[in-house]
């Protein structure tokens, strides 16, 4: 196995072999004119992020700045979308559903380095994939660690350090996050805390 191979099956691997800090250098360059674009430029911005990316849905779109290590190794659904200062550390695989909402600073790294000293320089490190369902609206600033796997239907507040899955269906926050309650059909009719729609065309 040479190191990328070691990288992607999420064994320690050296991240400067094995054409990996040219593959990194080809993206950036790509992430560089994304984030220059000018916000009307808005056929060459998805052109590009759709290049950037392993895989993608029809409607994506991601707020500059945007970063990511390789952009190869991301996969987001249909109708994805990310609010500014989106970083995703894809050393690992990181998959993501359909109708996804990223507020602004959110940070998913699937990669980490050894604990003990020693061993972290001997310049080993690693990736563990995420993954994330559908329906998923993620709140600002929230780090989602290597490993996660969020389920469809979740909401995560803001501020949030996501460092174990989240199961369907559930509404998580805190620092470590926590589930804190079930999202009902009765959440349907509120907009906001206990403030209910004044219209009747949001249930789709």
């Amino acid at each position: 196995m040479n190191q990328k191979e070691r990288m992607l099956a999420g064994l320690p691997y050296k991240a400067w072999l094995d054409g990996l800090s040219e593959e990194r250098m080809e993206n950036k360059l790509k992430i560089h004119e994304y984030n220059l674009l000018s916000p009307d430029k808005t056929n060459r911005m998805e052109e590009l992020i759709k290049d950037i990316l392993g895989k993608t849905g029809d409607k994506v779109f991601i707020e500059q700045p945007f970063r990511c290590d390789y952009g190869k190794n991301i996969e987001v659904g249909n109708n994805f979308f990310a609010n500014y200062n989106c970083t995703i550390l894809d050393v690992g695989k990181v998959t993501i559903g359909e109708n996804v909402m990223f507020a602004p600073n959110v940070s998913i790294y699937t990669a980490g380095h050894p604990i003990h000293p020693k061993s972290r320089n001997s310049g080993y490190e690693y990736g563990v994939e995420v993954v994330i369902g559908d329906n998923v609206w993620i709140g600002g600033s929230v780090v989602i660690n290597p490993g996660v796997h969020i389920g469809n239907n979740v909401v995560i507040g803001s501020g949030s350090v996501v460092t174990k899955d989240i199961p369907d269906n559930m509404i998580a926050v805190g620092n470590p996050c926590k589930v804190v309650r079930e999202i009902t059909e009765e959440d349907r009719k509120y907009y906001y805390k206990n403030c209910k729609f004044d219209v009747d065309d949001y249930s789709i």
